[in-house]
């Protein structure tokens, strides 16, 4: 059902803001980070992926000079509390399929950014895949929204 509202969502979404990148069978929609309070310590990155290949691929890093460290996040609640755990083994990309990082708490946290990113800037990053290799993109800074959009239903939590 996920995949047939962010399909729904990404088709009717403003062509001024999509921005896109493709490499090989990967194709990268919307990388966006919502901006921060001042100070704050950790960013999150969401990006759309879509593995138009037949084989399954895995996002196993993302770096960017924006931040001391990037890291894949999922977030989970345990009696009513809160945690982030770094996905070690990476993000999962099945064959044919979309992953939304940003679903089921899963996002990209930019550990100590270089400043504070506001609305409008862009973040240079580069996502690392098991099988399609370094793509560079950029996350754009947007604001940040007061109600979730699709597959932001666990984030936050």
């Amino acid at each position: 059902m996920h995949k047939i509202v962010i399909a729904a969502f990404l088709a009717f979404a403003p062509t001024a803001q999509a921005h896109d990148f493709t490499a090989g069978t990967i194709f990268i929609d919307h990388p966006m980070i919502e901006e921060a309070p001042p100070n704050a310590p950790v960013i999150g990155g969401y990006v759309t992926l879509h593995n138009n290949g037949g084989t399954d691929d895995r996002l196993i890093q993302i770096e960017s000079s924006a931040a001391e460290k990037v890291e894949i996040h999922k977030t989970t609640v345990t009696d009513g509390i809160a945690r982030m755990q770094p996905l070690t083994e990476g993000l999962t990309i099945p064959a044919g399929d979309i992953v939304w990082l940003g679903d089921d708490g899963t996002h990209a946290m930019f550990v100590k950014p270089a400043k504070r990113y506001q609305v409008g800037d862009e973040v240079p990053a580069t996502l690392v895949f098991e099988k399609a290799g370094r793509i560079d993109i950029t996350f754009k800074v947007e604001e940040r929204s007061l109600t979730d959009g699709p597959g932001h239903e666990g984030h936050g939590q």
